[in-house]
């Protein structure tokens, strides 16, 4: 594990071949990790960051094939293999236990990991989460799926971003550092490891997971989404096995830790010391 530049109380290192930042707790509470969206990255969470309360260690990771990390070797991955290199990510940052949340894609990965190493989570936070669309491996992906490997590699990065990115914010046009903010996140993306994610998204089951999941897991979506809509949200809380709160957030579309990081960083940090050690 490397550590770097520190800005802003917010360091960026490497564990496993996985980059990301972190902005470290005063008090010995449990380590909150954080996984981003398809189209995003590890800072896409740092205004969250920031709005936690000090006491609370927070990192986000940028997944395999994002930012400096290393891809997946599978060019279509699943959700599992993500699971995997996180696994080896806690590992190597010897964290035995944390606090999970994930964010629209990241819930997919979440959500595997909790189904298979339940031992490791005190509590699970799913934001925006989208369910996957259970396709099977070698088969073709849902064309409106498709169509998002097509357009990154027509269009480049830079461009796909300013056509997709005003989509995630509620009322974009009175939000517009914030649309700056996503398009950014989304115009740094690598085309090949955005493809393997998208793969991953469409062979993804996080309802089948979800009925898997035994620790206690909380559902947040922006009440405008119509990316994950609500409907989504709701049906997941109905199958999960310890439901432990279901929160619909005024003001916010499906780019929620950014638009709302106040709100939810304070439903994170209740959450977190509800079952820090349960």
């Amino acid at each position: 594990m490397t550590a770097q530049t520190d800005i802003a109380r917010i360091t960026r290192g490497n564990a496993a071949g996985i980059g990301f930042i972190r902005r470290a707790g005063h008090d010995q509470t449990i380590p909150l990790v954080l996984l981003h969206g398809v189209g995003s990255n590890a800072e896409s969470f740092t205004a969250l960051m920031h709005a936690l309360p000090p006491s609370i260690d927070a990192i986000a990771w940028d997944a395999p094939g994002y930012g400096q990390s290393t891809p997946l070797v599978p060019p279509s991955p699943s959700p599992t293999d993500y699971a995997a290199a996180f696994e080896k990510f806690l590992d190597a940052l010897k964290l035995s236990r944390i606090a999970l949340a994930g964010h629209s894609l990241g819930c997919l990965f979440s959500g595997s990991f909790a189904a298979n190493f339940s031992n490791r989570i005190s509590s699970l936070t799913l934001m925006s989460p989208a369910l996957g669309y259970r396709v099977a491996p070698g088969a073709a992906l849902p064309p409106g799926v498709q169509s998002r490997i097509d357009e990154i590699s027509q269009l480049g990065p830079t461009a796909f971003a300013a056509k997709r990115a005003s989509r995630l914010v509620d009322e974009p046009q009175s939000k517009p550092k914030i649309v700056a903010y996503v398009e950014k996140a989304m115009a740094s993306v690598n085309p090949a490891g955005y493809a393997q994610a998208v793969r991953a998204l469409g062979a993804g089951d996080l309802l089948a997971d979800a009925a898997r999941i035994t620790l206690p897991a909380a559902v947040a979506v922006g009440a405008k989404d119509v990316v994950t809509p609500p409907n989504n949200a709701r049906i997941l809380y109905s199958v999960l096995k310890t439901p432990a709160g279901f929160h619909e957030i005024g003001n916010a579309g499906h780019a929620l830790p950014q638009e709302q990081p106040d709100v939810m960083a304070g439903i994170l940090a209740a959450f977190i010391m509800e079952h820090a050690n349960g």
